[in-house]
Parts: structure tokens; sequence; C-alpha cells
């Protein structure tokens, strides 16, 4: 079997030329040919010894998952679905915007935290994606958009807010991310990328001391006994324990702030009250609110907050100086907005017999 060379940062690109024989700089002269140009035919690397190219078309090769389906929503949004084999397939979303593009990539098939508000949570879990396969939505995503005017990839920012959890497939999103911020890879600022996370504390510290990039908690309580229904890794990684480490963070993090995403869940979560005490719980951590208005998928109970209730949430927090957004529904016509996705997968858990649990006053 060839090898895919998409499965390897620089480190690992170096490291598989010297066993080939090869000198070090090849895999820089390699690596801006995959990601400065998309190009994945070695025979086009005109600038690449010929010898060193029969070598890669006889033993390697550049290969991104499979295109099964596109949509394109009425917005201008995009979603793709990539075939990863063995019967699963993950979702990508492009999002256009006036002054950039930003793409939203998936990290496993399905996810294994069932956050009972999040249609991939309600598919199961089957594996983790590797290198080449997240890497590989973006390599696929830039060639199938293009360049700009001024030559530049159309996509400026990556958020790792699709399918899965990023920081439980923590040594290949790693890899991907390192080579989304590598000068011969896409290049991309630590500013532009970012990881969302449900809170998986020991690998947020990992993060911040191997690859820090902005990054995304999904909050969605202001306490812990709503939490733990809501997202159930709260019941191992507590509020006390999350916002410690997003503390811990920001003394490595490319940005002065945690980016705090709570979907906004009609009668469950939306109250003043909440608003207030979720002012309590985040008053020693410097931070910004996305309220997201909850995108509903089939079997969900939940139902998304009224825009007066989210107005006046975001108004509680806003007059306590917290910068707070409410996130724009994009792509919910094909099912591509925030908590829709849900891909293609095998589930390994019986996770899908399941209902989502139901928490209404």
């Amino acid at each position: 079997m060839k090898q895919n060379l998409l499965d390897f940062d620089a480190h690992g690109l170096t490291t598989y030329f010297a066993e080939m024989g090869e000198k070090p700089f090849r895999a820089k002269q390699l690596m801006r040919w995959m990601y400065k140009e998309g190009e994945s035919d070695f025979a086009a690397m005109t600038d690449i010894a010929a010898s060193l190219r029969d070598k890669l078309t006889q033993y390697a090769c550049i290969a991104t998952p499979t295109i099964m389906r596109e949509e394109l929503s009425d917005d201008g949004t995009r979603k793709w679905l990539l075939d990863v084999g063995t019967g699963n397939a993950v979702e990508a979303v492009y999002i256009p915007e006036a002054t950039r593009g930003t793409l939203c990539i998936s990290s496993q098939a399905g996810c294994a935290l069932d956050c009972s508000f999040c249609s991939t949570g309600k598919q199961g879990f089957n594996r983790n994606l590797s290198v080449a396969e997240i890497i590989g939505q973006l390599w696929w995503a830039n060639h199938q958009l293009g360049k700009n005017a001024e030559g530049n990839w159309a996509i400026s920012n990556v958020v790792m807010m699709g399918m899965g959890e990023p920081l439980l497939n923590f040594d290949n999103t790693v890899s991907a991310l390192r080579l989304m911020l590598d000068d011969h890879g896409y290049g991309l600022s630590r500013r532009r990328v970012t990881v969302s996370t449900s809170g998986v504390v020991p690998a947020m510290d990992r993060l911040r001391e191997e690859c820090p990039v902005a990054l995304a908690v999904s909050l969605h309580a202001p306490n812990d006994a709503l939490r733990d229904v809501l997202v159930p890794i709260n019941k191992k990684y507590p509020l006390k324990d999350l916002l410690a480490a997003c503390t811990r963070y920001l003394e490595q993090a490319p940005r002065d702030f945690i980016t705090f995403e709570y979907v906004m869940l009609d009668g469950v979560n939306d109250s003043v009250q909440q608003a207030h005490e979720l002012l309590w719980l985040v008053r020693d951590v410097p931070c910004k609110f996305n309220l997201i208005p909850f995108n509903p998928f089939p079997q969900t109970h939940y139902r998304r907050s009224k825009p007066d209730a989210i107005a006046r949430f975001r108004d509680v927090l806003m007059q306590a100086n917290v910068v707070t957004t409410t996130r724009k529904t994009r792509g919910d016509d094909i099912a591509a907005a925030c908590g829709q996705l849900a891909g293609q997968v095998r589930d390994k858990t019986k996770r899908t017999m399941q209902r989502p649990v139901v928490l209404h006053r």
C-alpha cells in the first residue's frame, strides 16, 4: 500500500525522506507543492529531481477523502460529505463572509461525548480520523474553491468544530494543526485556527504546551447540575476544573480571551437568572460569549430559544461588559448549521437506539 503523504506533518515528512536517503529540504519542497500549490501529481513538481518524483510515484500518494455529496445553501454555505471508508462519512462546511472564508472541519467519525442537544452525538461513534482525513478536508475544500484575485486560497480561517471532539483525537488533530500553521503548509495565523472542545481538561493542558491556537469551549450551562445533562463529560471534568484549565490555557494562547459557546435552548438554559449565574461562574476568566440559537435535527425534543429570550440573555452579559455575539445561523436549510452535522457513522456505541434527554421547565 502506498504511503499517503498527507498523514505527515513537517517532522514526519522529513523523517520519511531521511529513510529514503533524501535530504531534509525535500520535505519543505514537497509541502509547498502539496499545500501552497494544491498539487497531488508528483510529475508536476518540476523543481524536484526526476528520480525522486519517480520514487514517490511508486511508493507514495497524496490522497484526500472521496467526496460523496456537495450541498449549497441559499446563503452561500457549502457542505461536503466525505467518504472515510468502512461505511463512515464525515461532513465539512465552508462559510463565506465578506472579509473571510471559514472552513469547519471534522475530527472523528461520530462523537463519543453524546451531548444531548447535538445531532453528531446522536449518531454514535466509530473511530478517530487520521491526519490525512483531517487535513484532507482543508486540502480538498481549497482545491474546490480555488484562489482569489490576490492568489490566496479562499479559506482564511479554520475551526475544528465539525463532527467529533478534537481533543479526544489529540495526536492526529495536533499534526493537522501544525500543517495549517506551518509556513511551508497553509501558513495560517494561530489566531485564525480555532479548536472547539467540550472540556477535555488534560488535553487542553497538552494543547497549551504543544500547539496553542485559539480556543472555544462548549459551555452551554451555568452550573454543574445542568451541564451534567447537556454535556455529560462534565461529570468527569466539572466546571471548577474546566475553568481552571481555561485560565491556564490563556498563559500560552494567541488570544487574550477564551470563547465560550452557549447553545440557546428554550426553557432549559436561557433565563435571565441563568445569565446572571453564568456571569458569576466566569468572573475570573477573560472571555467572550458566542450565543448559538439551537438548530433542530430529527428526533430531538429541544426547541430554539425565542429571539426575545436570546436578546434578554445577551443584554445581561453585555451590561456586565462581557463581549457577547449571537451567531447568525448559516446553512440550516442543508443541515450544515452548528449541531446539525451527522454524516454517516457505523456506530459502535449502540447510542443510535437511545433517545435524547429532554429537560424543559
